[in-house]
């Protein structure tokens, strides 16, 4: 009889040994238990680039980065002033130089701009070395965005050919200038880099609306850079809401 009993205890003992050790079972169907992924804090966002980037002539918060950070966090995301390499004058090379020098180095961002070459194309540099310059800013962009390609987004070089300070040239400078964007077209693809905004044909309509022209005659209004946020925004934005 007493031997019946150890037994029992034993039993009883080891049962709620398993109760403590083990959780229960989600159930599949209504009652089933889902989590949601947990925030990884606010995005952060460089800019690279020359006078276009850091809006020459304008009030900084008119510029094309902060009217970008502006609308992302108007759709509720959580997005932080752009971290800003670019000086006007810039080319491919001078940004390289800087970003060599620059106290952004060595972070990383969850998303990356690019918007180069008007000053390569305006000071007659070589296409050659326009090529492989930008290749190279382009394999440094995407570096800083940890190096996910998908978080880097590119821009062509407006038409400044169509501006008061074109001097009536646009038949000239806008050819040169669409051959600059063919090829950092091209090497946005050879990087897979899926994000291409061709701003072009925007800035085009500067010939004939003065309003997306700043007072110097040749950079681009705020009213400008807010059409080159609307066509960037909603890419910038789906690729936020994968992170």
């Amino acid at each position: 009889m007493k031997a019946i009993q150890l037994i029992l205890i034993t039993l009883t003992a080891l049962c709620g040994c398993t109760k403590k050790n083990y959780p229960p079972v989600a159930q599949k169907g209504a009652d089933t238990i889902t989590t949601t992924k947990p925030m990884t804090g606010p995005a952060t966002y460089l800019a690279l680039g020359d006078s276009y980037t850091i809006g020459e002539r304008v009030p900084q918060i008119q510029s094309y980065p902060y009217q970008l950070a502006a609308q992302l966090n108007s759709f509720n995301l959580d997005v932080q002033n752009p971290d800003i390499i670019a000086v006007t004058g810039w080319t491919t090379d001078d940004l390289i130089g800087a970003i060599s020098r620059s106290a952004f180095k060595d972070k990383k961002y969850t998303f990356v701009t690019l918007l180069i070459g008007v000053n390569d194309q305006y000071q007659g540099r070589s296409k050659d070395n326009y090529r492989t310059k930008f290749a190279e800013l382009l394999h440094t962009a995407i570096d800083f965005a940890n190096g996910d390609s998908s978080k880097v987004f590119v821009l062509s070089i407006p038409d400044w050919g169509v501006t008061p300070f074109g001097g009536g040239r646009d038949s000239e400078i806008g050819p040169d200038i669409d051959a600059f964007n063919a090829i950092n077209k091209e090497e946005t693809a050879k990087a897979h880099v899926p994000n291409y905004i061709d701003i072009n044909p925007i800035s085009k309509r500067a010939a004939t609306d003065p309003t997306l022209i700043a007072d110097d005659g040749l950079h681009p209004s705020g009213a400008m850079y807010k059409l080159w946020v609307d066509a960037l925004v909603s890419e910038v934005r789906e690729r936020l809401q994968q992170k």
